[in-house]
């Protein structure tokens, strides 16, 4: 008799740690800022289901009741992001990123006019020069009027995807315009 009461309170102790372990809750935010939970994922409305978080529940914690509801103010709100999930972080550093180009395209483009005007200068200064040196100056300049229109390109593309690209992205994607704006700290 006394086998079987030990044999019944095993099992029972075993089915309880796994219930335990298995415990899962379902979280979503309303789109009034209020936190839910279900124990049940067809408690969790239609609109919310993509975006409930699946959470387990740790050993030795009751369960909760079918659907309890927390006061947003308790937590920090949500953060924002965009259809594919992208937040303020991401949207930023892509803006940075292309604002960074650009201000690499700019500095590259003053620094080979800069070299260009030299030898142009230094090619009208060679008058009584020999004439190696001219077509040597001539193939220099050449190769500069090449990199000067190079730099050109890439700072017209630059300005083209900060402008008019990537606000279109932000605007296909459901992101915040501001996240894309860049802030004086980073335009120095």
């Amino acid at each position: 008799m006394m086998r079987k009461w030990i044999f019944f309170i095993m099992i029972g102790l075993i089915s309880l740690s796994l219930t335990t372990f298995a415990q899962e809750i379902y979280r979503w935010v309303d789109e009034k800022g209020t936190i839910h939970f279900a124990d049940d994922m067809s408690l969790v409305p239609e609109k919310y289901r993509d975006k409930a978080q699946k959470k387990s529940v740790p050993k030795g914690v009751p369960s909760p009741p079918r659907e309890t509801r927390e006061d947003a103010s308790d937590e920090t709100p949500p953060q924002k992001t965009d259809r594919t999930g992208r937040g303020e972080e991401w949207w930023r550093a892509r803006a940075k990123e292309c604002h960074d180009q650009l201000l690499e395209a700019k500095k590259n483009h003053e620094s080979a006019q800069a070299e260009l005007r030299s030898k142009e200068k230094e090619l009208e200064e060679s008058t009584f020069k020999p004439k190696s040196l001219k077509r040597k100056l001539n193939a220099e300049i050449k190769g500069l009027e090449a990199k000067v229109k190079e730099w050109e390109r890439k700072r017209a593309e630059a300005e083209n995807v900060l402008e008019k690209v990537l606000p279109k992205e932000a605007e296909e994607y459901g992101a915040d315009p501001d996240w894309i704006q860049i802030k004086e700290s980073m335009q120095n």
